[in-house]
């Protein structure tokens, strides 16, 4: 379920927090945190463990684990946070990491939530990432839990603005004349993707844009079923 971390309302989480309940349910009653994408690991840790416990979870943060891949091994849901994506998948491989995830969450089928940085490494690479490559991770292969990328923050051209850089679209565009992308879903603040099983739907209030190599955009609004996203063979 991936989506913006932050609302200027609601807080950390305050936009997606009754998401969160459906979407974990009853069974689940631990969470795994990933902080990996911010610097100080503890305070962001301590922000999350507060939230969900609003939320009736309990909450570890893999940081403080000895064995960060036994911590995968035993979740019983994942978390992964917003930050730099590009520290965040660094982080994922030097901890040996990416295979645990997808594997707990492929075949084992535990849920999967990730903001930001955190939906970014849920798709197949980071190309799509609007941040600075801090440092070098050894790929931009993500996790690849849903077979397309994702745009987080998808801001649209504001055309009263004075930047004279490339436009959200325009860097998306450029990304796809490279040969082989895969389709990219520009999630704006306020939206969220729930993925279950071989369905995709866009929650939240403020809709999606979806680009696909070699065609125009599309405008999605909050309800629209991208199950066809999901299926790999479409975009070859």
């Amino acid at each position: 379920r991936p989506g913006p971390e932050r609302s200027p309302a609601g807080g950390y989480l305050g936009h997606c927090q009754q998401h969160i309940q459906s979407f974990l349910g009853e069974k689940v009653k631990r969470v795994l945190f990933v902080p990996y994408a911010l610097h100080d690991r503890d305070a962001y840790a301590r922000t999350a463990r507060e939230k969900f416990a609003s939320l009736g979870y309990e909450l570890d943060s893999i940081h403080e684990s000895c064995d960060p891949v036994e911590a995968v091994r035993k979740s019983e849901a994942i978390f992964i946070g917003g930050g730099n994506t590009f520290r965040l998948l660094k982080a994922l491989y030097d901890n040996r990491l990416i295979q645990e995830i997808r594997k707990r969450v492929l075949e084992d089928g535990i849920p999967y939530m990730g903001s930001s940085a955190g939906t970014n490494v849920a798709t197949v690479s980071i190309n799509t990432t609007n941040d600075m490559p801090i440092v070098y991770p050894p790929s931009l292969q993500a996790l690849g839990l849903v077979p397309f990328n994702i745009n987080p923050h998808y801001l649209d051209p504001d055309v009263k603005s004075t930047h004279m850089g490339e436009t959200r679209e325009e860097r998306i565009r450029q990304y796809h004349e490279e040969p082989n992308t895969p389709p990219v879903l520009g999630l704006r603040e306020g939206a969220m993707l729930l993925v279950e099983g071989d369905k995709a739907t866009l929650q939240g209030v403020t809709g999606a844009r979806l680009f696909l190599r070699g065609k125009k955009p599309t405008e999605h609004e909050p309800g629209t079923d991208f199950s066809f996203l999901l299926i790999d063979s479409n975009f070859q």
